[in-house]
């Protein structure tokens, strides 16, 4: 259904609609009382530093867009390795500000991007490039999807800080399965001297539920929608558990076939 495939002008309700139930619990969570200070999924950052670090990234979609619009020049975006020090950095810059104001700034970043969106021609849903600080020019119906995968899965990451059992939410894991392809190939590590490895992924429920055929060369990862029961290594997943291992946040999901390919494939990304 189209309104599943966030590539698509007509998912843009129902895709918002998910990020905002993201949005409004992570907020719910970040004011409880005793949580500004609380841990989370990383050792490093406090419930703080995931409102900080959202608060960062969203203020630089802004940035993006405002340059897209006056047809502006940008810096050379600085590529996915630096995200992981760019993006602590950015969150902990702002780890002095009061929990009242850090949360108001958010919230207000928040209402901001959604009238972007909202605002968005149907063409230019995915015609508009949009400069993003480390991956470069993207189409504009990523900068939605981002938000919420940045409120999807750090509300899991302070959840998980709890030590409370939960889960992801089955509407946000069904938008985000296209997209974790994605993730995989910005985040490949792969050696000049790796052989290709060849593995097929099933998801097995949800809105996008399927399969696709992964190839991991030397040069890079490419995916497509393909039958796979041909092929000697498979990994399966719900919506779920194949966000979070794409994420780096678990290691899910069931081998069929050759467990060494598996291996090989599942240990070849960077985490961000």
């Amino acid at each position: 259904m189209s309104i599943w495939d966030a590539t698509s002008p007509e998912a843009r309700d129902n895709l918002l609609r998910v990020v905002d139930e993201q949005a409004q619990d992570l907020f719910a969570m970040a004011a409880a009382p005793g949580a500004w200070e609380a841990p989370t999924l990383s050792t490093q950052w406090q419930v703080r530093d995931v409102v900080g670090h959202l608060i960062d990234v969203t203020e630089s979609y802004f940035t993006g867009f405002d340059a897209a619009r006056a047809g502006a020049s940008v810096a050379d975006a600085l590529g996915t390795k630096a995200m992981q020090d760019g993006l602590d950095v950015g969150a902990r810059d702002l780890r002095s500000l009061e929990a009242d104001v850090s949360l108001a700034r958010l919230r207000a970043d928040y209402a901001k991007m959604v009238d972007i969106v909202r605002g968005l021609s149907d063409d230019e849903w995915r015609s508009f490039l949009v400069p993003h600080k480390y991956m470069g020019p993207l189409p504009a119906f990523f900068y939605p999807v981002f938000q919420l995968m940045d409120y999807g899965v750090h509300g899991w990451d302070i959840r998980q800080g709890s030590g409370r059992a939960h889960c992801l939410n089955s509407d946000a894991a069904d938008l985000l399965v296209p997209f974790m392809f994605v993730l995989w190939s910005a985040t490949a590590d792969l050696p000049a001297d790796a052989p290709p490895c060849e593995i097929g992924v099933r998801i097995l429920g949800g809105h996008n539920a399927g399969s696709w055929k992964v190839t991991a060369g030397p040069d890079a990862i490419t995916y497509a929608p393909a039958a796979v029961d041909d092929l000697p290594t498979v990994l399966e997943f719900d919506p779920g558990s194949f966000v979070l291992t794409a994420f780096g946040r678990s290691n899910a999901g069931t081998v069929r076939g050759d467990a060494t390919v598996a291996d090989r494939y599942l240990n070849m990304f960077f985490r961000i």
